[in-house]
């Protein structure tokens, strides 16, 4: 079994949030390390119309529970927000602790959900990560994505297909976010080609039919419901004209894979390039909020409007980060490396790619296999050199 960087410690605390898009292993998580805990899941339809009947229930409850060392866990808690004004009430009065996972904090978050008061610490559940699952596979981890039940399954393709049906029908359909959904279904498609880039909402709803307006609020949905997010640009600081749009990333490589048909990946290929990049993305950005505070190193990226990019910035300009999928790097991939350290001298300046060793070369710039890359970072050895 796999052992997830989430411990039992860092969730049972206090009461918490445990967010996680779907089938990332909350619920396996959290069976594993609490398998005595009273729960209760809201997606079984049969407990969701017994509490949604009558929320009471559910304190008289947990009132009752003769074990209160245990934390209550409740899953999918964005299923039924009214739930929260009972977990309130019982953290206040009773003492009790509660881990609430969910898959989509949009509700709560745009509904003015009952949120706790800030009694309640957020935790974020990731696709899997090389410091899981350990003797990483490259090839399949480009190819399959890294949700538990992809990674570890040679049913992949038929499961990835699946994901992206339960997804419109489960989170965007049932919970009214849109309402043509076969428009939002080639949204998908499009935003997979975008996945990595800056984003042309113009283009974009010409492409499915729609208004840009209606772009940027499918958009705004793949946010909140988890499945993709935005790297900022960096902009501190900068003697030449930078790109200030963010670049646009879902949460898994295999999701895109579907959504773009990308059917086998294979080195040497653009697509293999991209997925090779879209992985060490989400090495860095599990790093960043599996570290904890002070820890971490928060994601950007730099471009300039001359053409000059590096892949990631980490901290406050601490590291830059290229990557290219490439087993023989040569001095045209250090292009933009060269041309962030003119501006940046004290940053560390790393090229992550396939290459058999690690060495050094121009202007101090190292040249370092992504594993080895991803073992120091995991060691928290990634820092300004």
């Amino acid at each position: 079994m796999i052992k997830r960087i989430i411990t039992a410690a860092s969730l049972a605390a206090d009461s918490c949030f445990l967010w996680g898009p779907r089938q990332t292993g909350k619920s396996t998580l959290l069976r594993t390390l609490f398998p005595g805990a009273p729960t209760y899941d809201l997606l079984s339809a049969r407990e969701f119309r017994r509490l949604s009947a009558d929320p009471g229930i559910f304190a008289e409850e947990c009132a009752a529970l003769p074990d209160r060392r245990q934390p209550v866990i409740v899953d999918e808690i964005q299923k039924l927000p009214a739930l929260l004004d009972e977990v309130h009430s019982l953290m206040s009065r009773r003492g009790l602790r509660f881990i609430l996972t969910g898959s989509s904090p949009r509700k709560l978050l745009r509904g003015g959900g009952n949120l706790l008061g800030g009694r309640a610490v957020r935790h974020d559940l990731l696709p899997l990560t090389s410091a899981e699952v350990g003797d990483i596979s490259l090839d399949t981890a480009l190819n399959r994505g890294l949700l538990p039940a992809h990674y570890l399954s040679a049913r992949a393709s038929s499961r990835l297909a699946a994901y992206v049906g339960d997804y419109l029908r489960e989170e965007v359909l049932a919970e009214a976010l849109t309402r043509n959904l076969p428009a939002f279904h080639r949204f998908l498609e499009a935003a997979a080609l975008s996945n990595g880039q800056l984003v042309n909402s113009a283009t974009i709803s010409r492409e499915i039919g729609g208004s840009a307006n209606t772009v940027r609020g499918y958009f705004d949905v793949l946010v909140d419901t988890l499945v993709a997010d935005w790297v900022p640009a960096w902009t501190k600081r900068a003697k030449r004209r930078v790109i200030q749009a963010p670049r646009f990333w879902f949460f898994d490589i295999g999701i895109v894979n579907e959504l773009a048909r990308r059917g086998t990946l294979l080195p040497g290929s653009a697509e293999y390039g991209a997925a090779f990049e879209h992985f060490i993305f989400m090495e860095l950005r599990a790093h960043a909020l599996y570290a904890g505070r002070g820890a971490g190193l928060p994601v950007s990226y730099w471009r300039t409007a001359a053409g000059f990019e590096v892949d990631f910035i980490l901290g406050d300009a601490e590291v830059a980060v290229e990557v290219k999928s490439t087993d023989r790097p040569t001095t045209d991939h250090l292009r933009g490396l060269r041309a962030w350290r003119e501006e940046h001298p004290k940053s560390r300046c790393l090229l992550v790619c396939r290459a058999p060793r690690a060495r050094r070369a121009e202007q101090g710039i190292e040249i370092l296999p992504w594993k080895e890359f991803l073992s120091r970072l995991w060691n928290s050895e990634i820092r300004a050199g």
